[in-house]
């Protein structure tokens, strides 16, 4: 069996990578969503373990305090985090691990986790990228411009990571991104246990 490996896809706000990792996970059953952990309390709908792991501040604490986590962060009032066990059980099965997050979050999880796969998703133009922000009708016109601004900071940090994908058809971005996972599941160095084998 191959060794899996965390698959981590950022991006500015608005460039889709919501909606590319959920396609993603549709269309490949090898590939696991890394499930976070939180503080705030869970909104209908959602379940232990699928959608978070809900737990209280003291254990979250107690969780970093103990370096549980690959990456994590204080948004608002609650805080989120990538648990370290999870992502690493899971690559240690075979699996490909998706952690969507900003990239911020990106470049913590690089710090803590350098062999980590790491997309840079791209909208097709920053006038589009503004176009889609300001399309979801979610944010006030003081946020867009906010979301706007940081998107230009965030772009510099693009030779952090080892590929960039335009998000300006999903189709041909998702294809894109399949022939990534193709080309780093048979890298070299993610089987060692079948090349032994050949080569004595």
């Amino acid at each position: 069996m191959s060794k899996g490996f965390l698959l981590v896809i950022s991006g500015p706000s608005g460039c889709g990578k919501g909606t590319i990792c959920k396609e993603l996970l549709k269309r490949n059953k090898e590939l696991v969503f890394s499930v976070s952990a939180t503080t705030r309390k869970p909104r209908k709908g959602e379940k232990e373990g699928v959608n978070y792991f809900f737990i209280d501040n003291k254990k979250f604490e107690d969780m970093v305090k103990n370096n549980q986590f690959i990456e994590y962060a204080k948004v608002h009032t609650n805080y989120y985090g990538t648990p370290k066990k999870f992502v690493l059980d899971q690559i240690d099965e075979g699996n490909i691990v998706i952690l969507e997050i900003d990239v911020q979050g990106a470049l913590q999880v690089k710090k803590a986790y350098p062999e980590a796969v790491f997309i840079f998703l791209l909208p097709p133009s920053m006038d589009e990228l503004k176009n889609r922000i300001t399309g979801r009708g979610t944010e006030s016109k003081e946020d867009i411009d906010i979301r706007y601004e940081n998107a230009f900071k965030e772009l510099k940090f693009i030779h952090e990571y080892d590929y960039f994908v335009i998000n300006d058809d999903i189709i041909k971005a998702l294809e894109e991104i399949e022939s990534i996972i193709i080309a780093e599941k048979a890298k070299v160095k993610r089987h060692k246990t079948i090349i032994e084998k050949i080569i004595p």
